[in-house]
């Protein structure tokens, strides 16, 4: 089956379906990825140890979010 006889026969459900379909989609592109959540808690505890070891200084919230 092509793409596009894909495609056609979802254009044909009703729209609810349709939302099933896009909401089962959009979750199988956005699944988290374990080695780099791994990875970013490893760096994110080096970052607290070294600005509580004085190491790194911190950026003041106001200075981040500014427009």
């Amino acid at each position: 089956m092509s793409n596009q006889e894909i495609l056609d026969l979802a254009m044909a459900l009703k729209p609810v379906e349709r939302l099933i379909i896009i909401d089962g989609l959009l979750r199988s592109l956005d699944e988290p990825d374990k080695k780099i959540d791994e990875l970013w808690a490893v760096e994110a505890a080096k970052r607290l140890k070294a600005y509580r070891e004085g190491r790194i200084e911190g950026i003041p919230m106001e200075e981040v979010f500014k427009v």
